[in-house]
């Protein structure tokens, strides 16, 4: 097996647990924080597919699926077209507010589908590429795609683990 289907495999996975998370949720629901401080469902699917986006078109040299496709635009968000999410406050995440889990997953699945495009094209010496050399060591195009499923893949899970908060709560 290639190094390159690995990615591909991680990637769908990444997709399956989006997909999972959102499943069924209401606007309010993927709104949902544990507290004040905490992190929506909506948030970090928004900000895991956002960080893909960015990463993966940076390292192919492409432009984002985020503005490209005009889901910047549709999702609305009072941030620049660049914003990722890195950082954001608690205000900031109160504000990525979406109507349902569609606007969610359809983005996802634009990024997943460009993403996997993009892996098709690439050789396992590619991923020996340096993509930042300002690491010691530098960093390369396998490593920064293994950050990128490792990013997406802990907040994939936490966006799961707050699906089974909301859910719980329903039942109260």
């Amino acid at each position: 097996m290639r190094g390159t289907d690995l990615l591909t495999d991680a990637f769908g996975r990444i997709k399956e647990a989006v997909h999972s998370s959102v499943l069924g949720l209401s606007g309010d629901e993927l709104a949902f924080r544990v507290d004040e401080d905490a992190n929506s469902v909506a948030w970090l699917v928004w900000h895991l597919t956002r960080v893909q986006d960015d990463h993966v078109a940076d390292a192919a040299g492409t432009s984002q699926v985020w503005s490209d496709d005009g889901w910047d635009r549709r999702f609305g968000l009072p941030f620049p077209a660049e914003e990722t999410g890195y950082g954001h406050d608690a205000d900031e995440v109160s504000a990525v507010r979406v109507p349902s889990g569609d606007l969610l997953t359809g983005y996802h699945d634009a990024v997943h589908e460009r993403t996997a495009r993009y892996l098709s094209t690439l050789s396992d010496d590619d991923l020996d590429r340096v993509v930042d050399g300002s690491w010691d060591p530098p960093v390369t195009l396998g490593v920064r795609l293994v950050s990128v499923v490792n990013d997406d893949m802990q907040h994939a899970g936490q966006a799961a683990f707050l699906r089974g908060v909301v859910l719980r709560r329903r039942v109260r």
